[in-house]
């Protein structure tokens, strides 16, 4: 997902520097939609093993 966010954000810089703002707009917001759930999904994770290190000891 991670890879994903990244590729949108290329986009959105080409597509800006070439002038195409509709698609560099669409770009970024797909990026950032992308990047914030593969945040929370990256905190979850973390706490879930967390709790699980802490039930294993």
């Amino acid at each position: 997902m991670l890879f994903w966010s990244a590729a949108f954000l290329i986009i959105a810089v080409i597509a800006g520097i070439f002038g195409f703002g509709g698609i560099a707009e669409g770009a970024t917001s797909i990026a950032k939609v992308l990047f914030f759930l593969f945040l929370v999904l990256f905190v979850l994770s973390a706490l879930t093993g967390l709790l699980r290190r802490r039930r294993d000891t």
